[in-house]
């Protein structure tokens, strides 16, 4: 019979959190492939260690080696046969030529760049045909990683940009709507923009891909290999799995921990829902709830500091908002998401009257701590560092050292103090053994971050091209105008719109990508027609992008969630649109209360964080029907303008709809302590 407690514990450390896709490359690639793979990919990882520790190179510098390394690996593990195929010699041929392409693309850059800027905009021939190479590089790399959706939104702004009657493609033009025409620019133009200017692939997106997105990336594959996604998991059954639904409620907390180390929605749903999925069901969550209920959570992973999936670093590189300050002010609204998402979790729980696990079924707080306590230290160093002002990419290259010198600490004080004391002596050959363990360790943790670092980059790379055609074109100020327009000055009706951009965005690209693309073309409107502060239209775009995570038709997250329930894609992902409700809400309470992220007079602030807690608490009441006892339909339809009156910035109105809410909720106390007094 097998100890219940095993059935907790997490994959082994170091299982690589890969796509499918790539799991599925791997198996088809020669193992020699594979060790080209791991070597070009812990090369990668040292240089950019050796970058942001060590010694700094120039912008340029280090954006076209990143590209160079990343394009490389991206058709390395990838193959233009797709996963499941091997390459055959027609295939080792193209993908030859996009090799050598993805070499050329970032390392011709960096070789001759002194030339490139003393020609000063004179491009060369050789230059032109570069990039070119780079840009379908790029795109096919972005067709292999990220998917054709991607790459089709790429070549649909580069028609976009050579349409026009001084363009490439004069007759385009003619099919393009007044508002969108532009006068058109020549391929040189186009390509000149693209490659060799600071707009387009080697622009912002790339740049911080290439420096604070990989370093913390490296630093959660670091954590991942040593043991730490055991540790959060078994932490948050330890803290909540004799509570009502305790395994979902375990899947809230332990997605929060791992979403912030990964950073990505889907790879948290296959880590952490493999063991609470399964557990979840157990208790009498249905496959559809159980599976939705890990969506939701792992998106909460994308909005939970210090990672936020990317998007700290790039909303702080286009604010010029320190990269600590926006960690900072983020911590409240991701609780309150994820808070949304416990309620939602508990109060399923209770309408079923589910109880928690056996105590005798879960670990103890004490002992996880004890088996973990070295995953707490790097966490510790990256806040005192990041509190201190230091660089993001600096404190990324610190966390990783204290990493390994934490676990060469607990490994080495087992192998000499505790081991003996257990009959296992010290010898050279253990020593030994210890040591090639170590490195082997240190080797796969290299090229996990490496690995996992190919889709955000790239993905950044083709936001670059797109970034770089609506500089190009003018399109941002095209878009926001049509945006003032079609709301006609109205804020609620264009954050519809927003979020609506975000969905349809989001089914083709990636969180980052879309929030990258969206805040270009309506942060402008945000902020300067409708007079939103500037972070918080940034905090208000980058949360609706992740809202394509839990939404049909294109739910990601929902869709991995399904595959574990075994539930239907669909039915899962309308359950985790459900609980992700948080989404919308608080980014419009961003919006119409500025104080909970700009701060404000005291009172004030702590007045604005309590009534949304009571609004969003009356929401999810209101949508199950159930808090304390089963809500009456009355009630149920009063909370309504209640929340919205809440959301209203002014404080008479607020207060009267906290109040309503909080009546409603009170009377729904009294009448359960009335239930239970007629049970006894």
């Amino acid at each position: 019979m097998t100890d219940p407690k095993q059935d907790l514990t997490a994959p082994e450390p170091g299982d690589p959190d890969l796509p499918l896709t790539a799991q599925s490359a791997d198996r088809v690639q020669p193992r020699p492939i594979l060790w080209i793979i791991s070597a070009v990919a812990i090369t990668m990882s040292l240089f950019q260690m050796y970058t942001a520790g060590i010694e700094t190179l120039g912008l340029f510098y280090q954006r076209s080696a990143h590209l160079g390394f990343i394009l490389f690996l991206a058709f390395l593990i990838f193959p233009i046969t797709g996963p499941t195929k091997p390459r055959g010699l027609i295939g080792w041929i193209a993908d030859a030529a996009f090799l050598t392409a993805a070499f050329l693309s970032g390392f011709y850059i960096f070789y001759f760049l002194d030339d490139i800027i003393d020609r000063a905009g004179w491009w060369s021939q050789t230059d032109i045909i570069m990039g070119t190479i780079a840009t379908i590089a790029v795109l096919e790399a972005s067709r292999r990683v990220v998917g054709l959706g991607m790459t089709i939104i790429g070549l649909i702004a580069i028609a976009y940009a050579l349409a026009g009657p001084r363009g490439a493609l004069p007759w385009l033009g003619d099919w393009m709507p007044g508002i969108l025409s532009h006068r058109g620019a020549s391929v040189d133009r186009l390509v000149g923009q693209l490659y060799l200017g600071q707009e387009g692939i080697f622009g912002l997106p790339l740049g911080v891909a290439a420096t604070y997105v990989f370093m913390f990336v490296l630093f959660g594959a670091f954590l991942e290999v040593t043991g730490a996604g055991k540790f959060f998991i078994d932490l948050a059954f330890a803290a909540t799995g004799r509570k009502p639904g305790g395994p979902a409620k375990a899947a809230v907390i332990a997605s929060a921990g791992m979403g912030s180390i990964s950073g990505s929605a889907i790879a948290n749903v296959v880590t952490t829902g493999a063991f609470t999925i399964p557990l979840m069901k157990k208790l009498g969550y249905k496959p559809k709830e159980a599976g939705g209920i890990e969506a939701a959570a792992s998106t909460g992973g994308q909005i939970t500091p210090p990672l936020m999936g990317a998007g700290a670093f790039l909303i702080s590189e286009y604010t010029n908002v320190p990269y600590i300050e926006i960690v900072m002010v983020s911590i409240f609204p991701a609780i309150l998401y994820l808070g949304t998402v416990y309620l939602f979790v508990h109060l399923v729980a209770m309408k079923a009257g589910m109880t928690g696990m056996k105590a005798a079924e879960l670990p103890v707080v004490r002992h996880v701590l004890a088996a973990g306590w070295q995953f707490i230290v790097p966490l510790v160093v990256l806040i005192y560092l990041l509190v201190n002002n230091i660089s993001p990419t600096r404190v990324g290259f610190w966390a990783i050292i204290s990493v390994i010198a934490v676990t060469a600490l607990r490994a080495g004080f087992t192998l000499v103090f505790l081991d003996p004391r257990h009959g296992k002596p010290l010898t050279r050959a253990r020593l030994n053994d210890a040591v090639v363990s170590g490195i082997r360790l240190v080797a796969k943790a290299l090229e996990l971050g490496a690995r996992n670092a190919v889709a955000v980059s790239v993905a950044c790379a083709v936001a670059g091209i797109i970034v770089g055609v609506v500089g190009l074109t003018g399109l941002g100020l095209k878009f926001s105008s049509m945006m003032i327009s079609l709301s006609g000055g109205n804020l609620a009706l264009a954050l519809v719109f927003v979020l609506l951009a975000s969905l349809i965005l989001g089914m083709g690209l990636p969180v980052t990508a879309a929030y990258i693309v969206l805040i270009v073309l309506v942060g402008p409107a945000l902020n300067q027609e409708f007079g939103i502060p500037l972070l918080i239209a940034h905090l208000v775009v980058f949360w609706y992008s992740q809202d394509s995570n839990v939404t049909p038709p294109i739910a990601l997250a929902g869709f991995a969630g399904a595959a574990i329930a075994g539930s239907k894609p669909m039915e899962t992902s309308i359950q985790a649109w459900k609980y992700a409700k948080g989404l919308y809400l608080i980014p419009a309470f961003m919006v119409y209360n500025p104080e909970i992220i700009m701060g404000g007079e005291t009172w004030y602030v702590i007045w604005t964080g309590v009534i949304i807690v009571i609004g969003l608490v009356g929401f999810a009441s209101a949508i199950e029907g159930y808090l304390f006892t089963w809500m009456d339909k009355l009630s149920r339809v009063l909370v309504v303008p209640g929340v919205v009156m809440i959301f209203n910035p002014n404080e008479v109105i607020e207060a009267g709809g906290a109040m309503l809410v909080l009546a409603l909720l009170a009377l729904n106390w009294f009448k359960s302590r009335q239930v239970k007094a007629l049970v006894s």
